[in-house]
C-alpha cells in the first residue's frame, strides 16, 4: 500500500520513502488520466521543525491523499532555501481541489504517518476549477503555512498509531539528602530504545555508554524515534517545548508536564536525569549530573498511575533519594475515524455567546422541592429543554458494566430487593452503577441515591419509555433534534486532596473514553458536539484520541461547597486556563461561586482566546444568568428552561444559524440559476439567422434592437 509521497527531483516522479533499512524502493507512477492539470505547491514554514518532521500537503482528490494521513503527500524543500516547500504533481481537471498543509513524521520501522500539526480551517484551501493560475502565476504564489488570510490556525495533531506517555511532577515530588534539599532540581526525561542490533553490544555497555556524569547527551546513539515535550504550568505561558540540554527547573509547587510520543512504547525506556547548578558555579558552565533513574515498558502497564522510584546518584551509583512521578498513556482510537478534511477542536462562531445549556436537559430533579419535575438525564428531560429553546443540553454520560455509554450523574444507585412501593431499609442496597449491564440497568427497580437515602420514591413513571433513567447515548443522538448542541460531560472518578477516591472505578481509562468516542464518532452526523470533564487527564485523552469535537476542561475552582481535589489543574481557574492552552483545548468550563468571587477571571481566559461556559447552582437565577451574559460568558449551564430563559423565541441558535445559511444556499442557487439562463438566452439568439438590421428612415442609420422594437 502507498504510503506518502515525495517528488522525485530529477523527473517528478512519485517513489516511496526510504526504508527502515536505509534502501529507497521505487514504485511506479500512476498512469496519468487524461485532463491532469500540472499543480505547483509552494509554503512559506515559519515554524521549527524538529528532527524528523517534515511538511506534506492533503486534499480532496486522489493525488493529495483523499484527506487520508497515510495517504499525505510529502513536500521537499526548495533549492537555496530554508523555510519554502514545494511540490509539483498533476491534479485532477474540472474538478475545484481543497487542500491543507500539515507538519508530520513517519516511524521509520512501520512507515505510519504522524500528524504533528495541521492547519483547521473550516474552510480549505482552493483550487478553482476556471481561472486556475499559470506556471508562471504558481511559481510567484507562497502559501504561509497555517495562515490564510490573515486567519492563523495551526493545531496540534491526533494520535493515529502512536502513543504518547505522559510523566507529571508536582506536590513536591522529590525526597532527597539533606545537602541538596533545596538546591533547584533540573528534570530531563530521554526515550530510550530497547531494541538491540545484532551488531550492538550488550545491554550492561549500552546501559554503561547511557550514564552521563558530563555535558554529553545521556545515550543518543540509542534513542528512540520519538518527541519529548515539556511545559510548565507555573509558567503564565504554559506551552508545550521542546526541552533543553539539561532539562526544564522543577520550582516549588510547580506542575511539570513531560509529553513523549513514541511509536512502540512496550520498546521504549525512559531516562529521568536530575540536574543542579552549583551556587559558585559560573554562567556558562554546565550543570552538576545529580541523579538519575530507568522507568521500564512493564512500569507502565496501566493507563494511568503513580511510581515511587529510587534516585541513583550519577557519580558513586548509591541511593540519593527518592522521587514520585505520576504517569499517563494515551493510545490512539483504533481503528481510526478522523480525517483531515475538516476539524472543530478549536473552532467557536463569534455569534454563539451568552447560549443557554440545559443543565441534566431540564434541571437537577432530585434537589427540585416544587412538584411538576421531569426526571433529570432522561429524554423526556433532554426534549423538554429543546422545546423551551435551549441551545445546548448537558448531560453526564458513564459506562455500564457490559461498556455502554448511558446518561447519569451518580456513581451510585439504590437497587429495590423486593417491588414495593413503600420502601423500607432492608429492601434498598446500594451499588456502584459501574457494576451493572444496560440490561440491569433497564430491568431493575432502581431508585436515584436521594430516593434510596431518604427512602422516599420521587418518579412513579415507569410506563413511561422517555423518562426511564439509564438512557443510552447512541438513542439521544438519534432522539433529540440534531440543531441541539450537546455538553457531553464524561463522569470519572478522582483523587481528592484528602486522598480518598470519590468512587473506586475499576475500567481501564483509555477503553472507557473509546468506548463513549466510538459511539459519538458513529452517531453524532452534524450535531454541535463539546466533550467536558474534571479530570484533566481524561479531557487530554479526548483531545488527543480525535480531530472533530472540541474539549472543554470542567474547574471546580475555589469553592467552599466542594472538597478540592489532588490535581491542583482543577483547583483555580488560573491553573485551569494554562492547562487548556497547554492542551489546546476549546475553554474551560468554571464554576459560577469562583467566577462571581473576582469577575476578572473570565478575561483571564477569553484573552488567551478560550470559550468560557459556567455552571453551579448559582445559575438558576434570571438576574445572574443576564449579568453573566453582560460579562461576556459564551454559555450558562442551568435547571428549567421553561423557567429561567427570556428567550422569546424558543429555537436553538443553531437552528436559526441552519435556517439562515439554508437561505443564503437557496438565494446563491437562485442567481446560479438565472445566470444560466442569461447565458442560455444570449446563446440561442446568437445562433439564430442574421438579419438586416432595421433602418432610421431619417438618419439611415440601423435602429439597436430596442428602438427597432
Amino acid at each position: 500500500m502507498q504510503r506518502w509521497w515525495f517528488l522525485d527531483e530529477k523527473d517528478g516522479s512519485a517513489s516511496s520513502l526510504t526504508s527502515a533499512a536505509g534502501t529507497s524502493t521505487k514504485k511506479s507512477k500512476p498512469a496519468k488520466p487524461a485532463g491532469d492539470r500540472r499543480h505547483k505547491f509552494r509554503v512559506l514554514v515559519t515554524y521549527e521543525l524538529l528532527k524528523d518532521e517534515t511538511i506534506a500537503v492533503t486534499g480532496n482528490c486522489e493525488a493529495l491523499g483523499n484527506w487520508e494521513p497515510e495517504h499525505c503527500v510529502q513536500m521537499q524543500l526548495e533549492d537555496g532555501s530554508s523555510n519554502i516547500w514545494y511540490l509539483e504533481i498533476d491534479l485532477p481537471q474540472n474538478v475545484a481541489v481543497t487542500y491543507r498543509y500539515l507538519i508530520c513524521s513517519m516511524d521509520p520501522t512501520s512507515e505510519n504517518v504522524h500528524v504533528r500539526r495541521f492547519e483547521t480551517h473550516i474552510t480549505p484551501r482552493t483550487i478553482p476549477i476556471d481561472g486556475a493560475p499559470s506556471q508562471a502565476d504558481q511559481e510567484s504564489k507562497i502559501d504561509t503555512l497555517g495562515d490564510i488570510d490573515g486567519s492563523i490556525k495551526l493545531d496540534r495533531g491526533w494520535l493515529t498509531s502512536e502513543t504518547i506517555i505522559q510523566f507529571k511532577f508536582f506536590d513536591n515530588p522529590f525526597s532527597v539528602k539533606e545537602r541538596i534539599k533545596n538546591r533547584l532540581l533540573y528534570v530531563k526525561i530521554t526515550p530510550m530504545n530497547l531494541r538491540i542490533n545484532a551488531e550492538s553490544q550488550s545491554l550492561s555497555t549500552l546501559l554503561d555508554e547511557s550514564l552521563s556524569s558530563d555535558t554529553r547527551e545521556n545515550g543518543t546513539d540509542h534513542q528512540a524515534y520519538a518527541f519529548t515535550e515539556v511545559v510548565s504550568m507555573g509558567n503564565p505561558k504554559a506551552t508545550f517545548e521542546q526541552q533543553s540540554q539539561f532539562g526544564c527547573p522543577y520550582h516549588p509547587e510547580d506542575f511539570l508536564v513531560f509529553n513523549v510520543t513514541v511509536a512502540e512504547p512496550e520498546n521504549v525506556a525512559y531516562l529521568v536525569d536530575l540536574y543542579t547548578y552549583s551556587s559558585r558555579s559560573k554562567e556558562d558552565e554546565p550543570p552538576y549530573h545529580l541523579g538519575y533513574h530507568y522507568i521500564l515498558p512493564n512500569f507502565l502497564k496501566k493507563s494511568e498511575g503513580i511510581l515511587e522510584l529510587p534516585v541513583t546518584c550519577a557519580s558513586k551509583h548509591r541511593p540519593l533519594g527518592m522521587m514520585r512521578i505520576e504517569y499517563l498513556k494515551v493510545t490512539p482510537l483504533l481503528p481510526s475515524r478522523c480525517t483531515l478534511e475538516r476539524s472543530y477542536i478549536r473552532y467557536w462562531n463569534k455569534r454563539w455567546t451568552g447560549l443557554d445549556v440545559g443543565h441534566r436537559g431540564s434541571g437537577t430533579s432530585f434537589k427540585a422541592s416544587d412538584g411538576n419535575v421531569i426526571r433529570e438525564n432522561t429524554i423526556a428531560s433532554l426534549k423538554n429543554a429543546v422545546a423551551h429553546g435551549a441551545d445546548m443540553v448537558e448531560f453526564d454520560v458513564q459506562l455500564s458494566k457490559d461498556l455502554v455509554p448511558v446518561i447519569y450523574h451518580d456513581f451510585d444507585i439504590y437497587v429495590s430487593l423486593k417491588r414495593k412501593t413503600t420502601l423500607e431499609i432492608n429492601d434498598m442496597l446500594e451499588l456502584p452503577m459501574r457494576e451493572l449491564t444496560l440490561e440491569q440497568l433497564k430491568n431493575l427497580k432502581v431508585y436515584h441515591v436521594v430516593e434510596g437515602r431518604n427512602r422516599e420514591a420521587r418518579f412513579f413513571d415507569e410506563d413511561l419509555d422517555e423518562h426511564q433513567p439509564f438512557p443510552q447515548l447512541a438513542d439521544a443522538l438519534e432522539l433529540i433534534d440534531p440543531h441541539c448542541g450537546f455538553n457531553i460531560e464524561i463522569k470519572w472518578s478522582q483523587k481528592l486532596k484528602d486522598g480518598s477516591m470519590e468512587s473506586d472505578l475499576n475500567f481501564d481509562s483509555n477503553l472507557y473514553v473509546d468506548c463513549i468516542l466510538k459511539v459519538v464518532l458513529e452517531k453524532a452526523g452534524n450535531r454541535r458536539i463539546v466533550f467536558s470533564c474534571f479530570d484533566a487527564d481524561i479531557c487530554t485523552m479526548l483531545r488527543l484520541k480525535q480531530n472533530l469535537y472540541p474539549v472543554m476542561f470542567l474547574t471546580l475552582g475555589v469553592t467552599s461547597k466542594y472538597p478540592s481535589y489532588h490535581d491542583p489543574r482543577c483547583n483555580s481557574i488560573e491553573m485551569a486556563v494554562r492547562n487548556s492552552c497547554a492542551t489546546e483545548l476549546l475553554g474551560i468550563v468554571a464554576h459560577t461561586e469562583d467566577l462571581l468571587r473576582d469577575q476578572t477571571q473570565v478575561n483571564l481566559a477569553t484573552e488567551k482566546g478560550l470559550i468560557v461556559f459556567c455552571w453551579g447552582d448559582d445559575n438558576n437565577c434570571k438576574d445572574t444568568i443576564k449579568h453573566l451574559k453582560s460579562l461576556g460568558i459564551h454559555a450558562i449551564i442551568y435547571d428549567k428552561m421553561d423557567i429561567y430563559s427570556d428567550k422569546t423565541v424558543k429555537e436553538s441558535v443553531f437552528l436559526v444559524g441552519a435556517r439562515e445559511s439554508q437561505a443564503a444556499l437557496l438565494q446563491q442557487i437562485d442567481i446560479e440559476n438565472r445566470h444560466e439562463q442569461i447565458v442560455h438566452h444570449d446563446f440561442v439568439v446568437q445562433s439564430k439567422p442574421n438579419k438586416a438590421p432595421s433602418i432610421d428612415a431619417t438618419t439611415n442609420a440601423p435602429l439597436s434592437p430596442k428602438s427597432a422594437a
